[in-house]
């Protein structure tokens, strides 16, 4: 039951309120409902902040004043909210949370491949225009002098993001280059080939690479095991332990695409290409006792030398030359075209050079600039495109795919990534998306609001065919897959293959297990003699004699070709 005050204030207001009438959200403080005057709109540009910060972001310590993340100004970065002399820290000490809260996330995710890398920006130039056009529709090729900006990141493969980049290792060499018509990456190495053309061996192979499940370390067992199993490798392996694996930084080193492409005209037709980039500044190595030495005193030597020549305007540059198969040519070619530990050599396939390109621009932020530099075989452009080589086929996933875990889905909105040409799709939201997401524009293909659509260069049907049913693929080792070896070891001089013996005997000499030491001698063996002989003497085992067959490298047919895998 109301109280008799109660009661009366509650008739006191009710008259007041229907004498006057008001009642809270009318004339109340605060909830007022006016609207702007008419013609007075207020517009706000959303970038004009992303557009400060990216100036600020170039400006020199002296010029900038210390503010918290949200532009608060704030006094000293070295002060904390406590009780007195000796009390607990605030909570409500927003500068303190802020600078752990960003310190915790510093770190993205480091590529599980290709972790430690340098990198720098410069210029593609074309040279020969004629010649491209003769085969490719690249916007990028097609004037002579044009030139394309471009960011390069080269890198070591198994080792992690602090390990020593004069490792003995195979150099990644990747290549954005910013087109007027999208942006093309090739994702090369300093090698023609690889050790794999099985597309799911790579994550076994990569894991024998890195570190063991129990001990945390680097395995010899692990290591030889997969690559005398798998004798595809063996010219990758041989390349890796000459001197050609411990090159002199990386501005001492040619790149190569290792896959075949294709590059495709405007009537549809097409030939298959490789790209070599020749370094001008001469190929020169470490030994495994130099490489050794400076991976101990200097673990940033390649990155030091790379942003150092730069720095001192000593651009360094590189030849780009393409060799062409026509598909009728590779038809009865002495190897399997889409095959990635198959060399195309130079008396196979004259090289023709196409270009040349310079580094003459080092990053001002590193993380900004080459670690979040995101290449993949997937960007393409018109003119450009792959073969079914297996192993190509499986990175246009897998690098797009690494990136949006590492960086997001939207890692060609940051500024190393971004084309240089307007982008427009239906493609939105996701996280850190900071370029305007598309606008009002339809999210849906709108008969409302057309796009325009671009016309159709080719049609597919008459671009490439295929015959045959789905098929379960691994490939078989053949007597072919020791040709290149032995090219490579013919090519040598004595000097070279005495580092070659001297090389692999330290360090599969290392590996516990006989019959691993064993099968791996018996494979050079089976390439060279001399070769196998002196390995095979050096780590202290017999060699076995070996046999391969002649025969296809992948069937019509699931097949699980016995070979492939030796001793499984």
């Amino acid at each position: 039951m109301l109280s008799t005050s109660f009661r009366l204030l509650f008739a006191a207001v009710w008259a007041a309120t229907t004498v006057r009438g008001w009642y809270p959200g009318q004339d109340a403080p605060g909830l007022a409902r006016d609207t702007a005057p008419p013609g007075q709109a207020y517009n706000f540009a959303l970038d004009t902040g992303f557009n400060l910060q990216e100036q600020t972001s170039s400006e020199d310590a002296p010029d900038v004043e210390l503010t918290l993340d949200n532009g608060a100004p704030y006094p000293h970065p070295f002060e904390y909210q406590r009780i007195g002399a000796d009390g607990p820290l605030l909570l409500q000490d927003a500068h303190l949370l802020e600078v752990f809260g960003s310190f915790d996330r510093e770190r993205i995710p480091e590529r599980v491949v290709h972790a430690r890398g340098a990198g720098a920006h410069g210029y593609f130039e074309v040279t020969n225009a004629d010649f491209c056009k003769n085969y490719t529709m690249m916007d990028m090729l097609s004037e002579n002098g044009l030139r394309t900006p471009i960011t390069m990141r080269f890198s070591t493969v198994g080792g992690e993001s602090g390990s020593p980049d004069e490792a003995r290792d195979p150099r990644g060499f990747a290549m954005k280059f910013r087109t007027r018509k999208g942006i093309v990456d090739f994702v090369m190495n300093n090698t023609p080939v690889f050790f794999i053309r099985d597309p799911s061996k790579f994550p076994h192979f990569i894991h024998t690479q890195k570190r063991h499940p129990s001990s945390h370390l680097r395995d010899k067992d692990m290591f030889w095991d997969y690559l005398g199993s798998n004798p595809e490798s063996l010219y990758q392996v041989m390349r890796l332990f000459s001197d050609l694996g411990t090159p002199y930084g990386f501005r001492h080193m040619d790149g190569w695409t290792g896959h075949t492409y294709r590059w495709v005209k405007q009537d549809g037709t097409w030939s298959y290409v490789k790209l070599y980039a020749q370094t001008m500044q001469g190929i020169q190595n470490f030994t495994n006792a130099d490489a050794n030495a400076i991976a101990g005193s200097n673990p940033d030597f390649a990155t030091q030398d790379l942003y150092e020549a730069i720095q001192n305007g000593t651009y360094p540059g590189w030849t780009l030359y393409a060799q062409v198969l026509s598909p009728e040519a590779a038809q009865t070619f002495k190897y399997n075209v889409l095959d990635l530990t198959k060399d195309w050599g130079f008396d196979d396939v004259a090289p023709v050079e196409i270009g040349k390109f310079y580094l003459t621009q080092n990053p001002t932020n590193y993380f900004a600039e080459i670690e979040q530099a995101a290449f993949s075989p997937s960007n393409m452009v018109d003119g450009w495109a792959p073969s079914a080589d297996p192993v190509l086929q499986a990175r246009l996933f897998s690098y797009p795919d690494t990136h949006r875990y590492r960086l997001g889905v939207n890692h060609k909105q940051i500024p190393v990534n971004a084309p240089i040409n307007p982008v427009a799709n239906f493609e939105r939201d996701g996280r850190m998306n900071v370029n305007g997401n598309q606008g009002s524009r339809p999210v849906y293909m709108s008969t409302l609001s057309k796009m325009k659509l671009p016309p159709r260069l080719y049609t597919d049907e008459a671009h490439q065919q295929w015959t045959g049913g789905a098929v379960a693929a691994l490939s078989a080792v053949n007597e072919i897959d020791f040709d290149w070896p032995r090219r490579f070891w013919n090519g040598l001089s004595e000097q070279d293959q005495q580092n070659l013996i001297s090389n692999v005997v330290g360090h599969l000499g290392a590996a516990p297990t006989y019959s691993v030491r064993q099968r791996m001698a018996s494979l050079f063996y089976h390439a060279n003699t001399t070769l196998g002989q002196a390995i095979a003497d050096g780590v202290g085992v017999k060699v076995v004699n070996l046999t391969f067959p002649d025969g296809p490298t992948w069937f019509n047919v699931t097949k699980t070709p016995e070979g492939s895998t030796l001793d499984y």
